[in-house]
């Protein structure tokens, strides 16, 4: 046990319990050691089901003695305040996205890691981690596809809340599309349109679901993502690579080509995201806690969520202006823009060449 990483779990929603109870069950040498939740009846339901102790201030949660490391997912406007007190403190986080809501405050947050001289932030984006996609990294990064020419991507849902409109679907799904088209090609995308089209009668009004997304790459790559999160079906998640050499696909044992609207075509699909990449998520936390326990992380870094935040915010300036954004994260320019194809639309980002690779 005193080997253990003591780590505090601020929020304790779906996502922090699910956590919670990983880091007690399924991974070794960690141990949860403090809870922190807006609500106090739950994060007492968590703890006490762990044996940790609730701390009401996050902040102190962060600062306690009993904390090695930091685990947040807390809801995303309160992450920037967070991840500053983790980076002040000198300890490693595992923070789900995003990283903050905003460019400007994601690129305070890298740059201050930056001067510390090491990597503490790690973000959650757990795909990296799932064995089909890191097989099909491993596949195009050893040219077994040849050059990628376009990655088609479907990410489905078979419910949310009204809450879920068409910002909201690009900043909370299609952001692991983002991510995982970044992680499988090795480079950036610079520009995103939106093509909204018919919405599901199960859409609340003006909200645009299912949506089609496309980005394209440095390398002129063009990447398609289909957001429907109304299916009423299942949870699906399919990513195919289509490169001058061949095609590969990835999804398959989870998402069959034919569907009927109770969820069976010679199976069943998987209901939610925990039963599709329930896997993933415990590599992910051993994996983190191995790296924090060395003071470092391993896996997506504080510049993947700051280029995870600038495009999907051109993702929204899409969706709202109805034309191309280009995204520029590096380059030989002091700042990084998100600039629509019309005069004076953008908005600006700040750039992050020369920070973590």
């Amino acid at each position: 046990m005193s080997d253990d990483l003591r780590i505090a779990v601020l929020g304790v929603g779906m996502m922090g319990a699910f956590h919670v109870d990983a880091l007690s069950k399924r991974v070794r040498g960690a141990r949860v050691t403090v809870i922190n939740d807006f609500l106090d009846d739950k994060a007492a339901e968590v703890a006490g089901k762990v044996g940790a102790r609730v701390e009401a201030d996050p902040i102190a949660a962060i600062n306690d003695s009993d904390v090695d490391a930091v685990l947040i997912a807390s809801p995303g406007d309160a992450h920037a305040e967070q991840l500053n007190a983790c980076l002040d403190r000198g300890i490693p986080v595992l923070c789900e996205k995003p990283l903050t809501t905003d460019i400007s405050s994601a690129y305070a947050i890298a740059q201050k890691e930056k001067a510390l001289g090491k990597q503490l932030i790690q973000v959650g984006f757990m795909r990296r981690f799932d064995p089909e996609y890191a097989a099909l990294q491993k596949l195009v990064a050893d040219g077994g596809l040849g050059k990628p020419l376009m990655v088609h991507c479907v990410h489905r849902n078979p419910a949310v809340g009204d809450h879920f409109n068409s910002e909201f679907m690009i900043r909370d799904s299609v952001v692991h599309e983002v991510d995982s088209v970044r992680f499988l090609l090795g480079e950036e995308l610079n520009s995103v349109e939106v093509i909204k089209g018919a919405a599901t009668g199960s859409a609340p009004h003006g909200t645009h679901d299912p949506m089609l997304v496309i980005f394209e790459t440095g390398s002129g790559a063009i990447v398609t993502v289909e957001s429907f999160v109304r299916t009423g079906v299942a949870y699906e998640v399919r990513t195919e690579v289509v490169g001058e050499k061949g095609s590969a696909l990835i999804g398959l044992d989870q998402n069959l080509q034919l569907k009927s609207t109770d969820g069976r075509w010679g199976g069943k699909l998987t209901p939610g995201f925990v039963e599709r990449f329930g896997q993933a998520y415990d590599i992910e936390l051993q994996r983190w806690v191995d790296a924090a326990k060395a003071g470092t992380i391993d896996g997506p870094s504080a510049w993947d969520g700051y280029a995870a935040v600038a495009v999907c915010e051109a993702g929204v300036l899409a969706l709202r202006s109805g034309v191309k954004v280009h995204v520029h994260l590096a380059g030989g320019n002091s700042v990084a823009a998100l600039e629509t194809e019309e005069p004076h639309a953008g908005i600006q980002a700040p750039d992050l060449e020369g920070a973590w690779p």
